[in-house]
């Protein structure tokens, strides 16, 4: 049996198994997400600055700390700073700033990104106007928001498609391959009967055994 048809056939064998819930569960999430308002967003936004290079759990965990403090909207540069670095978070000084800098969004981001026509759209805007945010982590805010057609390419991702004959993963992810890989991503997606942002957490799970978001 071929890797591509052995990946479809473990897929679906996940979607009769309690994984099935574990995903749906995450996918109602995302979709109550998206419901809420731009201060929702904008701190959704500020954890998909936090994973950039570093981890979900390490994202999940400043994500949680700051909703008990009322989320990032109003914390001054440094104030975030000292809440990345006692929290053990690596690039402390960076993504101070560039938080900081998106807090100029964190009373619009909403009604700007669904004024906009489409996901890649949206995907556009949030890369070309939120510092430290590139094709993967505006991908990956936009499926916890509730937007389900774009590939999230972290690491993951990348590595269970290596594996399975799609691609060889590239030494940099520039835009034209990073569109080329989720190309070939959501043709798989169709093929299977999942949007994209939902086959993502199956992927994850199968290099994981875990689904987060």
């Amino acid at each position: 049996m071929k890797c591509k048809d052995q990946l479809i056939e473990k897929i679906q064998e996940l979607q009769e198994s309690e994984v099935k819930e574990k995903v749906d569960r995450r996918i109602r999430e995302f979709k109550e997400l998206q419901e809420k308002g731009n201060n929702a967003w904008f701190d959704e936004i500020c954890f998909c600055i936090l994973t950039a290079n570093s981890s979900a759990d390490m994202g999940i965990k400043i994500q949680d700390y700051m909703k008990k403090r009322n989320g990032f909207q109003e914390f001054t540069e440094e104030e975030i700073k000292k809440v990345l670095k006692d929290k053990g978070y690596r690039f402390y000084n960076r993504r101070a700033e560039y938080i900081k800098l998106a807090q100029e969004h964190k009373d619009d981001l909403k009604d700007i990104l669904t004024s906009l026509e489409d996901s890649f759209e949206k995907r556009e805007w949030i890369v070309n106007n939120i510092k430290g945010i590139g094709y993967k982590e505006g991908s990956h805010f936009l499926r916890n928001v509730g937007y389900l057609d774009l590939g999230i390419l972290d690491r993951h991702i990348l590595r269970c498609l290596e594996k399975n004959g799609f691609i060889e993963i590239p030494k940099t992810l520039t835009r034209k391959r990073y569109l080329d890989i989720e190309e070939k991503f959501k043709n798989l997606s169709e093929e299977i009967g999942l949007q994209p942002g939902k086959l993502d957490l199956y992927f994850w799970y199968t290099e994981t055994g875990e689904v987060k978001k």
